[in-house]
């Protein structure tokens, strides 16, 4: 039986992958920390590792878990700008979860927006305290609304079919256009100019790292909502904030946030918030922040283990590793995988 150490679990995670361990012959070691040079300790003896998109695979915590003989690290989430693939190329095989459940993330971008923009969360505060007034809450259609959307790829495209049943319009931006889809592909720039509600859809990589910024912000609508349920450094927080206090943004939905590492996941209710910047943000009425959690259902939870488990299982019997990423594929482009290889 193979001994795998899972950092940074939670009690949904152990409800999931508890109920199908058993059937890949795993034992699973369930860590509370999050994964980094300190704790990577705790996976000795163990024979591969499990993280999650806020636990740090940095160069060190990569060379520690390597001196203690693991070398896999099956990522439990879609996400991988953590993982210090430089570092492990050669010595940690890295696996990630590609898929889990693009509805969930999608429904919960449109949830976002559906809440900001008719002011759920503020009447929801009301009533409770039987206030009934109806005074600044009006919201506007979204039928006929230009929406446009950053990133075409699974969760994108379930998000352009919701949009759609709402009567929107649509364009969108993406580095690498799906053909055939009907869909009106516009430059980044024109994308800005003319759309009234924004949502993110795409990685993070050198190139969208603070994709919104002071510069993209001045392009867009006066009263543009914005929604991010990818990665939090696709956006400038500090120029967001400057942005909501000119009235150049109508309202912000995020779901992820730049320096969320140390706080999302995490209950801070009892202690004062360190952060400023997200401090700052979670004053405003017109801004939402949910902790990470637009990945959050139960078909979600469930693909996560399972894929999470396969890929575990396929490192170890020896068999082809379809969902690795490693330096090679990133850098070049290509790799072993390409011949139904493993990458090192």
């Amino acid at each position: 039986m193979k001994k795998i150490a899972f950092f940074d679990a939670k009690p949904y995670d152990k409800i999931y992958f508890d109920k199908m361990s058993e059937d890949y012959n795993f034992e699973l070691k369930y860590i509370e920390s999050k994964l980094n040079e300190h704790s990577a300790v705790m996976a000795d003896g163990c024979d591969g590792v499990i993280a999650f998109v806020n636990d740090s695979a940095d160069e060190k915590t990569i060379h520690r878990l390597h001196s203690m003989g693991i070398n896999v690290l099956a990522m439990r989430s879609a996400g991988y700008n953590n993982v210090d693939f430089k570092s492990a190329f050669g010595k940690i095989h890295v696996l990630r979860v590609p898929a889990y459940s693009p509805f969930a993330v999608a429904e919960h971008a449109a949830a976002l927006l559906l809440t900001l923009n008719r002011k759920i969360h503020r009447s929801y505060n009301r009533t409770r305290e039987h206030n009934f007034s109806l005074s600044g809450l009006i919201g506007f259609d979204l039928h006929g609304k230009t929406v446009g959307v950053v990133g075409t790829g699974k969760i994108g495209s379930v998000f352009i079919n919701i949009c759609r049943g709402f009567g929107m319009k649509i364009i969108a931006y993406d580095t690498f256009p799906t053909p055939g889809s009907g869909i009106e592909y516009v430059p980044l720039d024109e994308l800005f100019s003319r759309s009234d509600i924004i949502s993110l859809h795409c990685p993070l990589t050198k190139d969208t790292w603070h994709l919104i910024d002071k510069r993209a912000l001045s392009l867009m609508k006066d009263g543009v909502y914005i929604i991010n349920t990818s990665r939090g450094a696709l956006i400038d927080a500090n120029s967001l904030i400057d942005a909501i206090k000119e009235h150049k943004i109508g309202a912000v939905g995020l779901d992820v946030y730049e320096e969320e590492t140390e706080i999302f996941f995490e209950d801070f209710s009892d202690e004062v918030l360190e952060d400023d910047t997200l401090a700052r943000l979670l004053t405003m009425p017109n801004v939402i922040v949910t902790g990470h959690q637009a990945f959050l259902t139960g078909e979600a939870l469930n693909n996560i283990a399972r894929t999470t488990l396969d890929n575990l299982k396929a490192y170890f019997d020896g068999a082809e590793l379809t969902n690795e990423i490693c330096y090679r594929c990133m850098k070049f482009g290509t790799c072993k995988q390409a011949h139904h290889e493993r990458c090192f």
